[in-house]
């Protein structure tokens, strides 16, 4: 699947409380390298125009995320607007965070990413998100990695005897 020179990569994620994987935009760039034209939604570590390393299973699939060759500098946040937020705020609540280099894509009308870019500020971006979730407006994540050389969450904890 191909869009403008963009192609789709791909990204298991058995372990995520949302997903079991994710697609993303990505611009080729030579041999089996890409760069991520948009802001994952789910898999951590992975942000807007970072180059990876993916390669395809077989010749029908997509090519799947290996590695991350260069970092981009930028960083990724998502958050979940609560219920109890009227629509007509959220927006205007994430367009005040571009004075200080963010900007968002929304999954849905709840469910946000935002990018900030490698010169915006990413602790103030923090500061306000903390304010707003101690005001129940919202609750965020921050999306470095969670498991060593994966991209994906922390297994479920098992509990013994369970099954």
């Amino acid at each position: 699947m191909e869009h403008d020179g963009l192609t789709k990569v791909h990204v298991d994620l058995p372990n995520h409380w949302a997903v079991g994987g994710e697609s993303m935009w990505a611009r080729p760039v030579g041999g089996n390298a890409y760069e991520l034209d948009n802001v994952p939604f789910h898999a951590y570590d992975l942000n807007y125009l970072d180059v990876v390393e993916a390669v395809a299973q077989s010749p029908e699939r997509k090519p799947s995320v290996v590695r991350v060759l260069r970092r981009s500098g930028h960083r990724t946040l998502r958050l979940f607007f609560n219920k109890a937020t009227p629509d007509s705020e959220r927006v205007p609540l994430l367009a005040s965070l571009k004075t200080l280099g963010a900007s968002f894509e929304g999954a849905d009308e709840r469910y946000f990413a935002l990018d900030i870019e490698p010169k915006g500020n990413y602790e103030a971006v923090r500061a306000r998100l903390d304010e707003w979730a101690s005001q129940g407006i919202l609750d965020y994540e921050t999306c470095e990695a969670r498991v060593p050389g994966s991209f994906d969450d922390k297994p479920s904890e098992v509990v013994d005897g369970a099954g």
